[in-house]
């Protein structure tokens, strides 16, 4: 459903965030290898999620990257949207261009319901959240 860019994006914010309470920055390798993402797509996804001010960039040896708000004020869906774009989470689940109400896909009306949840899951979830779900070890970015 979501970008591979995407889903990197959301575990480095994930990441990030769960330096949050420590007040630390996250270097551009740390963040890459925390999430088992190449380095220079992840230098990528981070200006991307700098430049849509959910990360701040701090250059010098005390450098790194860290959330511009608070971690209890990031939804996920402002990183998907952020990433993807918002049509993603509208797009037809097969891929067809045109699909809607009047002339739906195979699939339309039952996914519709799956995306309607997805996105509700995604606006109500923040980062706080799920990061202390990997701070206390209920939850993983890798394996």
């Amino acid at each position: 459903m979501f970008s591979k860019a995407c889903k990197y994006a959301i575990n480095a914010m994930i990441y990030v965030a769960t330096l949050q309470s420590e007040k630390k920055r996250a270097g551009l390798k740390d963040i890459a290898l925390a999430i088992s993402s190449p380095e220079a797509f992840t230098g990528k996804i981070l200006h991307a999620l700098v430049k849509s001010e959910l990360l701040v960039s701090t250059k010098g040896p005390n450098g790194g990257f860290a959330l511009k708000n608070s971690p209890d004020e990031i939804v996920l869906a402002e990183i998907v949207v952020s990433v993807d774009g918002e049509m993603r989470l509208k797009a037809c689940a097969i891929g067809i261009e045109k699909c809607s109400k009047q002339y739906p896909c195979p699939v339309h009306f039952k996914f519709k319901a799956v995306r309607e949840h997805l996105f509700g899951m995604l606006l109500t979830t923040n980062l706080k959240e799920v990061a202390e779900r990997v701070n206390t070890g209920l939850s993983f970015l890798k394996q």
